[in-house]
């Protein structure tokens, strides 16, 4: 469909006529040449878009309502969007993905500063299980913020907060002292599922403190996990951002140290100068 056909028939269905929409329009143009603009629409759709009811005045046919409705949006607002980027005003979506950890203890505060700051700009959050850099290249997401042990030389990044290592144990065997955690391994690890990354970070903790479970059973999220322990069915090391480490019924948290034991939470989007990015950047100070 040709765009400048398009806008010569909102043009006209907006004026309710071809010689006002000549007037209207935002460029220099004819009445016969909006005329053979809307002439050409219907002609590749094969039906009326405009019924004459006076000699200068037409009124939509049902084809050409639903035609208005799903085009005058784009038209009406175009001005606007034109005007933000030659002048350089922020605004548009800015998409961001963020594991659960995120969602929950990062996100909310640093949006509401951001809408405060920049009240034009929306943005559109997804909850991401893995990270895929692809997606920053192909601008499905501009943010991706979590905790990565590698990140591409085309993508840029900044920490904006540290989550640490917490052993959560059901209440039952909170009074374990640090010889007496062995005791654990013989209680079922609630792990991430295999196939998430934090998952081999999860083993590598437990392996270094505790020893290796006799059984391990699987959960999708840091809030699962915590729920399979404070119903008394296992133990766990999880991330937590707060350093005095999750607070629920049924669970007792101890903080896991050395090496190994925090890691990094960042910000990362594709390498260069995206308006939607900085601002969400400044806004995080």
């Amino acid at each position: 469909m040709n765009l400048g056909s398009l806008e010569g028939f909102y043009w006209v269905a907006r004026e309710r006529g071809y010689t006002r929409a000549a007037r209207a329009f935002p460029y220099p143009i004819s009445q016969p040449g909006v005329f053979q603009q809307v002439k050409k629409l219907e002609a590749q759709l094969g039906v009326p878009l405009f019924e004459r009811i006076k000699k200068d005045e037409v009124a939509l046919t049902a084809a050409g309502e639903r035609l208005y409705a799903f085009c005058a949006p784009f038209f009406e607002a175009l001005p606007g969007v034109v005007d933000a980027i030659v002048s350089q005003q922020p605004g548009g979506v800015l998409r961001m993905e963020a594991s659960g950890l995120v969602l929950r203890g990062i996100l909310p505060g640093w949006i509401r500063r951001l809408r405060q700051a920049e009240p034009e700009i929306s943005v559109d959050v997804q909850e991401l299980q893995t990270i895929d850099f692809e997606r920053l290249r192909t601008g499905a997401a501009h943010l991706i913020v979590d905790y990565s042990e590698a990140v591409p030389s085309d993508v840029e990044q900044r920490a904006i907060a540290t989550s640490h290592a917490f052993l959560v144990v059901p209440d039952a065997h909170c009074h374990l002292r640090r010889g007496e955690l062995a005791q654990l391994a013989s209680l079922p690890f609630v792990s991430y599922h295999p196939s998430l990354p934090h998952y081999a970070l999860q083993l590598r903790a437990l392996q270094q403190h505790i020893g290796t479970p006799k059984r391990t059973v699987s959960a999708s999220s840091v809030d699962a996990i915590l729920a399979f322990v404070s119903a008394g069915l296992g133990f766990s090391v999880v991330p937590w951002l707060d350093r005095k480490g999750p607070r629920l019924p049924g669970v007792s948290a101890k903080r896991v140290t050395g090496a190994g034991t925090t890691f990094p939470i960042s910000a990362m989007w594709r390498r260069g100068n995206h308006a939607l990015v900085q601002s969400a950047l400044d806004a995080l100070e």
